[in-house]
């Protein structure tokens, strides 16, 4: 009796060959498992829970403005400072968590990649879903002081600040998932991306207004500090909810939504490099660690 030939079932993939992000994204059960593993970690043993993403901004920002906006001046300079600087800082705490622990992500589960097939995206996935959830209490303040000093929306508003939040959440996740990858091979660039940290704060208009750079340093100090994507996201937020409170009088960066739109677009760019690296080096994570 002849055997007949056994088809190849056409359902069937080699592992890892059905394209990392749309895996990532069909996977939600695993998705959420992480996100919630992730979260219970972070708050094992505390009281607050989640109760600290209100705590830590409110401390943040109180410690900035008595410094910052009392005893420096800055209260008298910027009119409605208060909501002027938690508009910025809300949106750069976004960025730097994530940036922060999506380049820990991968080295952070280390078990799981040695030993269980997933898409690798899912942990700094993960980690920017994680950022999110940390960055709603925050904005759920903002949106009270904001209300509060006579803010209404209007869909001029709401879109700068979705164009701004477009920005923050691209390029994050795209040198989130660059710095995921490298950091397998070089642990010391956990420590660049923690001192990077404090270099970002102060390389944005959160803390002072951007005129100053313009009145205290050189010409192309100012057009390098104009073209990070950062400061044109920040100045959409401040343009969403700070200045709507205000006379209205506060000249924002020139060309905002021009260099706002370059801004994503570099934005994107390194979203597509981010993952194209991560994808390349996945396939050594496991024997690295």
């Amino acid at each position: 009796m002849t055997l007949a030939p056994v088809r190849a079932d056409e359902g069937l993939r080699a592992p890892g060959g059905d394209g990392g992000l749309r895996r990532t994204f069909r996977e939600k059960y695993l998705l959420r498992l992480l996100v919630r593993r992730e979260l219970r970690a972070r708050y094992k043993g505390s009281l607050l829970g989640l109760g600290w993403s209100y705590v830590r901004p409110a401390v943040h920002f109180a410690v900035y403005f008595y410094v910052i906006g009392v005893f420096l001046g800055m209260d008298d300079r910027v009119e409605d400072f208060p909501v002027y600087l938690f508009a910025g800082m809300v949106l750069i705490n976004l960025f730097t968590e994530t940036l922060h622990s999506a380049t820990r992500s991968v080295t952070g589960n280390a078990p799981l990649v040695r030993k269980v097939f997933l898409p690798r995206e899912l942990f700094p996935t993960a980690s920017v879903l994680v950022s999110l959830v940390h960055f709603l209490p925050g904005m759920m303040i903002l949106l009270g002081g904001a209300v509060a000093s006579g803010w209404r929306p209007s869909p001029v508003e709401l879109g700068a600040a979705v164009y701004g939040f477009a920005i923050i959440i691209v390029l994050g996740f795209g040198l989130g998932l660059l710095c995921a990858a490298v950091n397998v091979f070089f642990r010391d660039l956990e420590q660049v991306v923690d001192i990077s940290m404090i270099v970002i704060t102060w390389s944005v208009p959160m803390i002072y207004p951007w005129t100053h750079v313009r009145t205290h340093a050189p010409g192309w100090v100012l057009d390098l500090y104009l073209a990070n994507p950062l400061v044109s996201a920040v100045s959409l937020f401040q343009r969403a909810f700070w200045l709507p409170g205000t006379r209205g009088d506060f000249a924002f960066p020139p060309h905002l939504y021009a260099h706002a739109g370059i801004s994503l677009a570099v934005s994107v760019l390194v979203f597509i490099a981010g993952h194209a690296a991560f994808s390349r080096m996945q396939a050594r994570f496991a024997q690295e660690m």
